[in-house]
């Protein structure tokens, strides 16, 4: 029986880049994951603060050359690899010199939230499924960790969705409280259309705020994980209002129930789980 694949998206993890829990969690779940069976690959923005020589990073030449429409604008796309020898595991990041190669994350020194985070965000969830098309590896189940993923869910359902590489998968979005108070340029909506997709498809990302990001993404995925204690009630009434498959959460992280999750949504067994 063909192994279960599964792809984590999310902005950070440990050791590479640590702000929040979701760094840990990234860590911890794709190897418990991988011990129960499970194929993975794991996909992460290549930021400025990220280590190369300390984290062993290297270009993927094969993987790298792609260019990521934005706006009108071509961005060059380049892939680099990282291994984590205790696990057995590889990490893509996904580098752009005028996106990620700056010395802080989301903030600049000021602590001034950047402007073009929006395209940012666009910018890594195209990179990723186009990165994971040319892996020529079709996951199961794609998970995506935080907001800057949240545009994968759309993608994934409308334009990608007769896609031989993601037609089939599942997507399980992870809300978590931490995230950011302002509201990314009004516009993103609109910049965030690709093709076989519509003004309708990203209506759920006007005003892109925390909150709006992240309904957008539950919008589009087969299941949530509510990964944090206090998530903003707006969201949490979306959440329960979906009837999608939830993950509730739990102060022990238990990824049994993770690897239960997945083989629901795998099996078209949608029960949710609280």
């Amino acid at each position: 029986m063909a192994k279960t694949k599964l792809l984590i998206v999310t902005h950070e993890m440990s050791p590479f880049l640590e702000l929040t829990k979701i760094s840990e969690i990234t860590r911890q779940l794709p190897q418990a994951m991988q011990e129960k069976g499970l194929e993975i690959r794991i996909l992460m923005p290549r930021f400025g603060n990220i280590n190369e020589r300390r984290n062993r990073l290297h270009e993927v030449i094969r993987l790298s050359g792609m260019n990521i429409m934005i706006d009108d604008n071509d961005n060059p796309l380049i892939i680099k690899v990282a291994s984590i020898p205790a696990a057995r595991m590889q990490v893509y990041f996904l580098d752009n010199e005028d996106y990620f190669q700056r010395k802080y994350v989301f903030r600049d020194k000021e602590n001034k939230f950047y402007a073009d985070n929006d395209e940012r965000t666009i910018f890594f969830c195209k990179g990723a499924l186009e990165t994971v098309k040319k892996l020529g590896w079709a996951p199961d189940i794609v998970h995506c960790h935080g907001w800057m993923t949240s545009l994968v869910p759309a993608y994934i359902k409308t334009s990608y969705k007769n896609d031989p590489t993601f037609k089939n998968s599942k997507v399980v979005y992870s809300v978590y409280e931490n995230c950011f108070t302002e509201t990314m340029d009004s516009s993103m909506h609109e910049k965030a259309v690709m093709n076989n997709m519509t003004a309708e498809d990203t209506s759920m990302y006007v005003n892109p705020n925390c909150n709006t990001m992240h309904i957008g993404a539950i919008t589009y995925a087969d299941a949530v994980v509510l990964a944090d204690e206090k998530i903003e009630a707006d969201v949490l009434k979306f959440v329960k209002d979906s009837n999608k498959p939830t993950l509730a959460f739990n102060l022990t992280e238990n990824f049994e129930n993770f690897y239960n999750l997945y083989e629901e949504i795998s099996n078209d067994e949608l029960v949710s789980i609280v």
